[in-house]
Formats: structure tokens, sequence, C-alpha cells
């Protein structure tokens, strides 16, 4: 299965995505919150740096609550408003 190339604007919505988590995660280890995700710490890693910037649903809403954040929230603060 040949995967269709990301966006532009898909990449950067990835990079957004992996700021707002690292910010959230602040000085918690990136072990510790992935483990209570229950994902590997490097899928965290890839998501953070936005080597994986578009993980599946499940996995945003698994970290969303092991952060503490809204997936409303989330989501508002990935979407690029066009202007």
């Amino acid at each position: 299965m040949v995967r269709t190339p990301l966006t532009p604007e898909e990449r950067e919505r990835g990079e957004r995505l992996g700021k707002l988590l690292r910010e959230a995660r602040g000085d918690r280890s990136m072990a510790e919150i992935a483990a209570s995700a229950g994902i590997s710490a490097e899928t965290l890693r890839k998501i953070e740096t936005g080597r994986a910037p578009t993980p599946a649903f499940f996995t945003v809403a698994a970290l969303a609550g092991a952060l503490g954040l809204s997936m409303d929230d989330l989501a508002g603060q990935c979407v690029l408003v066009p202007l």
C-alpha cells in the first residue's frame, strides 16, 4: 500500500499537536505519560517531534486523557484557521 504524501498543512498540524503535547507534559517524563496512555515512549517521542504528524484518533484521545486535556481544546488548537 502506497501512502499519499502529507500536505504542508498536515505536517504543520502535526507539529502543533506535538508542541501542545510537549507543553502539557511539562516536567513529567515521556515514559510516564506514554505508559499512562498505553503507548510506547518512542511513539510519544515521534508525535511530539512531528515525525508522526497524523497519529490515530485513539492514540490522541489516550494522550489527552493522560495529560488532562480536552479533546475539543486540543483539536481547536491544532486546526489551521484560514485568513
